[in-house]
């Protein structure tokens, strides 16, 4: 079993080292963030323990890199960092878990069993509606081969209508998926977001991908429009 370790603190690196060694684990280590983009799509790994505070290039940008360039290799966190936005961000970019410092050892250990047990996880499909395409795991939308940034919100909201593209869905169902069920607002906030995105994806290139179902809500045309 095959161990990519990512951590700049060089005497826990050597600690985990000799104790993933001693359980039967083969290990390599790397102490910053472009040595870590090296290895991790040079070799093959079962598992790579990667921290998020590192030179050269944080462990975000680490991870966003290495699943670009297509490594799905099991990612485990091992971090200092342990806000809920931390989490959030780590397992957007497709991180697989998360372990805060201090950790005990048996418990990396078992994690990083129960990773490798399951593997690699299978790239995940870019949606597309003709010529617009949402990449979940890069959170990268294109239209016509070209970057469109999006606030979170506004990705939320077009993630939603991709995954029920051809569908109408209702103003409710928008608000209970993209914003909160116990969400009290005004429910036309709905609509300036979809106006948001007709700005940003439709009306550059002169095309009319979400379109409103009078009475009944807005429709995705899985074309692309």
């Amino acid at each position: 079993m095959r161990v990519l370790i990512v951590e700049d603190e060089v005497p826990l690196a050597e600690t985990v080292r000799h104790g993933l060694t001693e359980d039967g684990f083969v290990v390599e280590v790397v102490h910053n963030g472009e040595d870590a983009v090296w290895a991790a799509t040079e070799n093959p790994y079962d598992v790579i323990v990667l921290d998020i505070m590192l030179p050269k290039l944080n462990g975000y940008k680490v991870l966003e890199q290495i699943r670009e360039r297509g490594v799905w290799a099991p990612v485990l966190m091992l971090t200092a960092k342990d806000g809920d936005y931390d989490q959030t961000d780590a397992f957007d970019l497709g991180a697989d878990d998360y372990l805060t410092k201090p950790f005990s050892f048996i418990v990396l250990v078992a994690r990083l069993r129960a990773l490798i047990r399951r593997g690699a996880p299978e790239r995940p499909i870019v949606m597309t509606a003709g010529d617009l395409k949402l990449d979940p795991v890069r959170r990268r939308v294109e239209r016509a081969g070209q970057e469109i940034v999006l606030t979170r919100r506004e990705y939320g909201l077009l993630e939603f209508l991709m995954r029920h593209r051809g569908e109408t869905v209702s103003k409710s169902e928008i608000l209970n998926s993209v914003w909160d069920p116990a969400f009290e607002g005004d429910p036309n906030v709905v609509e300036v977001y979809i106006r948001y995105l007709r700005l940003k994806l439709d009306a550059p290139f002169d095309r009319n991908a979400i379109q409103t179902q009078r009475g009944m809500g807005y429709r995705l045309d899985p074309d692309g429009g």
